[in-house]
C-alpha cells in the first residue's frame, strides 16, 4: 500500500524523490550541494523530522533523508517484515544506488542502529558520524527491556495499530515543546490506518528481537568506525536514552568525538533543538 499525502511546502519545502529498492519503493529527499550527509530517522517519524536541520544545512551540505519502508511516504509492502536488519539492507541499497562516498551519517533513535549497520559495511566511504539519543548494542537497561516487552504485548500492539499510540502519545511525550497541530498532522497523516502502522508496531519488538544484529554492531562499530571523527548531540531530558546511561559508552567508542549537550531537549532532538544540531554539524564538519 501507498500513503496518499502531500506535505505542506511551507513546512517541508523539498522535492519528493523515489528509489525502487528490492523490497519496495522508498521515498526520500536530496537537497543542497556539498559533502553528503545521510539523515536516518527513528520510530514513528520520517524524513519530516529533519526538515529544519535540512533547511539550515542545505547551503553547505547535500542533505539526504530517506523514509524507511512502512514510514513516511514510502511504500508499505505486504511481504516486508519491517525488521531492523531488513531496513538496514534497504538503506544500504539506497546508499549504493546514490553512490555516496565521503558521506556523513546521522542517526537518532532506531536511526542509530540502522545507520551504523549500513556504515560498518561501507566504512571506507564514511567521512564522519553524528549520533544522538540512540544506541547500537543489545538492550542492557531495564528501561529499554521493559519498554520492548510492554509495547510488544497484545494490548499495546492494539493501541499502536488501532489508536496510533506512538504518534498520539509518544511524540508529545518525547518533545520539550509540544509540536504544533500542523506538525502533529504531518506525523498523523503518514500513519492513516492499522495496515499503514505495521512498521511502527514492529520496531519496539525489535529492541529485544534484533539482539543478534545489535550484538554484531557492538563489536563491528568500534572496530570499523571507532576512529572516525564523531559528533554526539544529546537531548539531556530524554528518559528513554538517559545521558548518564548512554553517553559514556558512546564517548568510549569514538575517541575523536565532540559532545554537544542539548539541555532542554527530550527524545526527539530534531524537533526540540534543530538549530543547535545544525550549528554543531557545521562547526564539526563544515
Amino acid at each position: 500500500m501507498n500513503v496518499d499525502f502531500t506535505p505542506d511546502p511551507a513546512l517541508y519545502p523539498f522535492e519528493s524523490r523515489w528509489f525502487d529498492s528490492s523490497q519496495g519503493r522508498v521515498h526520500y529527499i536530496d537537497e543542497g550541494d556539498g559533502p553528503p550527509i545521510l539523515l536516518c530517522h527513528g520510530n514513528p517519524t520520517w524524513s519530516f523530522l529533519y526538515r529544519d536541520i535540512v533547511v539550515a544545512l542545505r547551503e553547505r551540505f547535500r542533505c539526504i533523508a530517506p523514509d524507511y519502508l512502512g514510514f513516511g511516504l514510502s511504500e508499505r509492502p505486504s511481504q516486508f517484515e519491517y525488521k531492523i536488519d531488513g531496513h538496514a539492507r534497504v538503506v544500504g541499497e539506497f546508499v549504493d544506488h546514490l553512490g555516496l562516498d565521503g558521506y556523513l551519517t546521522m542517526g537518532q533513535d532506531w536511526g542509530g542502529p540502522i545507520s551504523m549497520a549500513v556504515a560498518v559495511q561501507r566504512a571506507e566511504r564514511v567521512r564522519g558520524i553524528v549520533l544522538g539519543n540512540t544506541w547500537f548494542w543489545p538492550a542492557d537497561t531495564l528501561t529499554m527491556k521493559t519498554f520492548s516487552r510492554v509495547m510488544s504485548s497484545p494490548p499495546m500492539q492494539y493501541a499502536i495499530l488501532r489508536r496510533n499510540f506512538f504518534v498520539e502519545r509518544l511524540i508529545p511525550a518525547g518533545t520539550a515543546r509540544r509540536p504544533s497541530a500542523t506538525v502533529m498532522a504531518h506525523y498523523r497523516a503518514v500513519q492513516p490506518s492499522a495496515a499503514a502502522r505495521r512498521g511502527v508496531a514492529e520496531m519496539p519488538k525489535q529492541i529485544l528481537a534484533a539482539r543478534p544484529l545489535l550484538a554484531r554492531l557492538a563489536g563491528e562499530v568500534p572496530a570499523t568506525l571507532g576512529a572516525k571523527p564523531t559528533l554526539l548531540v544529546w537531548g539531556m531530558k530524554d528518559v528513554a536514552f538517559r545521558p548518564a546511561a548512554m553517553t559514556p559508552r558512546m564517548r568510549a567508542t569514538f575517541p575523536d568525538h565532540v559532545l554537544v549537550e542539548l539541555p532542554r531537549a527530550k527524545h526527539f532532538i530534531q524537533e526540540d533543538a534543530p538549530d543547535r544540531i545544525a550549528a554543531a554539524i557545521i562547526e564539526r564538519f563544515g
